[in-house]
């Protein structure tokens, strides 16, 4: 065996070649982003921006991989250690490709998003379509993970035998790992079912738990639910298979408002139903189909009205109600402050001891 001494200008050769390689790479790598970002901001390429935005990690390491493994036969190592080099760096590219395919599936989600926005008004279809991406992203995400350690793990004789010792329990070890994450799992499950399904959708305007909101993320094992007054709930996919909730906007963005008032039983029922006419065309939340108010109830104290109108979507549908309440009991306040609600109370005056006797004489005579 050779002295390390005598073999500096071998040792030299080699680190020499492999650090150009790795400049060239480096060099490579910014030469490339550089012309990406260049066509990103020139042209608004959606494409250039995504790859951009995802590409330019991993392309640190696999360009850099890439090219100490086309440089490895000119560098002249020795046996001993190229092999163990070799295997190191082999399992960095399997780790970088597989890096690589869900970069190229979170471009192709960014062109698909871009190209179904969820910023217009009528965005069913969009919402549609990012949730199915959104959910198949994070599911190929799952499976290339598996699939890469899979891979780096197989390229080891010694471990590729203890798998197959291991398969006669194959079985057995599949029951207890099925039963430990029971509800990892059945969320994965279910994330595929609401991604062709789709029970819910991104943006969604829900009612969960008792509390109203929109759908702000459908991640690979839970939901995030955009509360109204900002807060967030965050619940396991099952839940939206397990149990039942309400979509305001399944089918359609558009619902009915419904706005009650219990006013006296002098309330002028025809001219509050062309002043609600009025409120509402004056209104740009109005869809301009539904303005209906009714008598819907009859007490002791007085009568129950109700104010159906439509809108564009739930927040519409909030502020037009508020404005309807708020517009229609001022009007009253103004115009009809006798048909506000009221108590009548009626006093009557107790008999006297004198005049109960004297009544009594008289139905005895």
């Amino acid at each position: 065996m050779q002295h390390p001494i005598d073999t500096w200008h071998i040792w030299l050769w080699a680190t020499g070649t492999l650090t150009i390689a790795v400049a060239l790479a480096i060099a490579s790598h910014w030469i490339i982003f550089s012309a990406l970002e260049r066509v990103a901001r020139g042209h608004e390429s959606v494409f250039a921006q995504s790859l951009v935005r995802h590409g330019r990690t991993p392309a640190y390491f696999i360009l850099p991989l890439l090219a100490v493994l086309v440089a490895l036969p000119l560098a002249s190592i020795p046996a001993d250690i190229l092999g163990p080099f070799q295997r190191i760096v082999g399992l960095g590219l399997i780790a970088s490709v597989g890096w690589m395919v869900i970069l190229f599936s979170a471009v192709i989600f960014d062109l698909m998003s871009s190209r179904y926005r969820l910023d217009v008004e009528d965005n069913l279809a969009a919402r549609r379509t990012q949730t199915q991406i959104l959910m198949l992203h994070r599911i190929v995400v799952v499976l290339v993970a598996i699939v890469t350690l899979s891979i780096m793990l197989m390229t080891f004789p010694a471990i590729k035998h203890i798998g197959i010792s291991l398969l006669a329990s194959a079985g057995l070890a599949g029951l207890v790992i099925g039963t430990a994450m029971k509800s990892t799992l059945s969320n994965l499950i279910a994330g595929v079912q609401i991604a062709f399904t789709q029970p819910i959708r991104l943006e969604d305007a829900v009612v969960v738990e008792g509390e109203w909101g929109w759908i702000e993320e459908i991640g690979t094992t839970y939901v995030v639910v955009r509360i109204w007054d900002l807060r967030r709930l965050v619940l396991p996919l099952s839940y939206f298979l397990e149990h039942p909730f309400q979509n305001w906007t399944r089918s359609s963005a558009e619902l009915l408002g419904s706005v009650f008032l219990q006013v006296d039983y002098t309330v002028p029922v025809d001219e509050l139903r062309k002043e609600l006419r009025r409120i509402v065309g004056s209104s740009r939340l109005w869809r301009g189909q539904v303005c209906v108010l009714q008598v819907t109830d009859a007490t002791a104290n007085g009568i129950q009205l109700r104010a159906l109108i439509d809108a564009h979507d739930s927040s519409a549908c909030w502020d037009l109600r508020c404005q309807v309440r708020e517009k229609l009991i001022e009007y009253l306040r103004e115009n009809y402050p006798q048909s506000l609600p009221r108590v009548r109370t009626e006093f009557r005056a107790m008999p006297t001891e004198g005049n109960s006797t004297t009544h009594q004489s008289e139905l005895a005579g």
